[in-house]
């Protein structure tokens, strides 16, 4: 009797779930970054005076959306 045994890489990463988790953290990430893209977009349409009441200057705008982040 023999026996064959594959070292596959997707049974040595975690399988299927690895590859699912993968994919569905890609997706989430995605979606993240449309969300800041659209908060960014907003704010530039703002005139110089609505973006002073909310405290904001124009050269600020993308360092106000991603702050929250900690990527600035």
């Amino acid at each position: 009797m023999s026996s064959n045994t594959t070292n596959l890489p997707l049974a040595r990463a975690g399988g299927w779930p690895a590859i699912a988790a993968w994919f569905k953290n890609a997706f989430d990430a995605y979606v993240e970054r449309r969300s800041r893209i659209a908060e960014i977009r907003a704010l530039e349409v703002l005139s110089d005076q609505q973006l002073a009441d909310i405290g904001i200057r124009r050269d600020e705008i993308v360092q106000h959306v991603f702050r929250p982040y900690g990527w600035l």
